[in-house]
């Protein structure tokens, strides 16, 4: 898993929007507050996904309506950041980043392009949230401190 890589990146002191508890207050769709995801007692690989990306869509801000948001750890040092919805003429939009957690860096690839190795800000904004996702789904999905 990713975590042994970003174990070793230094420790990240989150803003409280990053440290909610399920037991916030939720709002209709488009929540920033943390739900409890259901787990099955023997989950099935997608529904870990789905239970773990539903802390992860959560870790920047509402969700517009009409939007759908993912952010989850996929398998490996892999990790994807998704955004679905209509634009004004109703036509549907996506986009999908895929990030890689290698030794050498953390690279994106945006749709079928090239792998870009991420630097500065972005680069402290992915390891915010990795951290950040990692801390909300052990303590909250899975119960582990």
């Amino acid at each position: 898993m990713s975590f042994r890589l970003l174990a070793r990146l230094p420790h990240l002191h989150l803003p409280a929007i990053f440290t909610r508890r399920p037991h916030s207050a939720s709002k209709a769709n488009g929540s920033d507050a943390l739900t409890p995801a259901a787990l099955p007692v023997h989950p099935s690989r997608d529904e870990l996904i789905n239970a773990e990306s539903s802390y992860g869509r959560t870790l920047f801000g509402p969700i517009p309506a009409g939007h759908r948001r993912e952010f989850f750890h996929d398998k490996n040092n892999i990790w994807i950041w998704h955004e679905s919805w209509a634009d004004a003429a109703g036509h549907p939009q996506q986009f999908t980043i895929r990030y890689e957690v290698r030794p050498t860096g953390v690279y994106k690839k945006l749709g079928a392009g090239q792998y870009l190795q991420l630097e500065g800000a972005e680069l402290e904004n992915f390891r915010r949230a990795a951290h950040a996702y990692l801390d909300l789904v052990k303590t909250n999905l899975y119960h582990k401190s």
